[in-house]
């Protein structure tokens, strides 16, 4: 089974490395060990644990391969920020924040962090009181976290107009769309997820209000 879970991370990030795959594979017996205490995942996916949640987050990586600051919102049990994490560390360059309320999710971000070695830092604290204390992103993602119209609310005091932000979304990610844009003009580009047909990644960049 970790032959083909290293071939088809292969096949999503080219040149991925072994230590990198052996990183993913740690993480994921942290999940394991702590999932009976903390529910960092939904019970019944931890059984499809590479599909559903380790390779959906490194999707997002070769669509911003290059970007250097990275900020993943409502980061939970690390999906996808702890993923982009490893894959920032095996590049060489880079670094993500991570912000996650819940003190006990943190807690668990952060001895991944510690026990991989890797370049990122998590915030316990809301999202709106992260702005001030981070180097603008050039990323921003967010995964099951709350409405479209809500992450644009979050996110409108800290992007410009080159920020790249990846939302992960299932099958009525139109319906947000629509009510999103009711309110906020951007551009997006719409990616159709290797989890489910169903499911996007929407790519969004210039966001601005629409009154202005």
């Amino acid at each position: 089974m970790k032959s083909e879970h290293f071939t088809r991370l292969s096949q999503l990030i080219l040149g991925v490395s072994r230590e990198t795959f052996e990183d993913l594979c740690r993480y994921e017996t942290f999940i394991y060990k702590w999932q009976s205490h903390i529910n960092l995942v939904a019970r019944s996916t931890v059984s499809d644990l590479w599909s559903r949640h380790i390779f959906d987050s490194a999707q997002l990586f070769p669509l911003q391969i290059k970007a250097q600051n990275w900020l993943d919102l409502g980061s939970g049990g690390g999906f996808p920020g702890i993923v982009i994490a490893i894959l920032l560390k095996g590049r060489g360059t880079g670094h993500i924040d991570l912000v996650e309320s819940n003190g006990k999710k943190a807690a668990f971000l952060r001895f991944v962090i510690t026990s991989l070695s890797l370049p990122a830092t998590v915030h316990c604290m809301r999202i709106e009181n992260i702005y001030n204390i981070i180097v603008p992103p050039a990323v921003i993602t967010a995964r099951a976290l709350t409405s479209l119209v809500r992450i644009c609310e979050f996110i409108a005091p800290v992007v410009d107009r080159e920020t790249v932000i990846l939302i992960q979304k299932g099958r009525f990610y139109l319906q947000e769309l629509s009510k999103a844009q009711i309110k906020w003009q951007f551009h997006v580009i719409e990616h159709t997820s290797i989890i489910s047909q169903e499911s996007v990644i929407l790519e969004m960049r210039e966001l601005q209000c629409a009154n202005l």
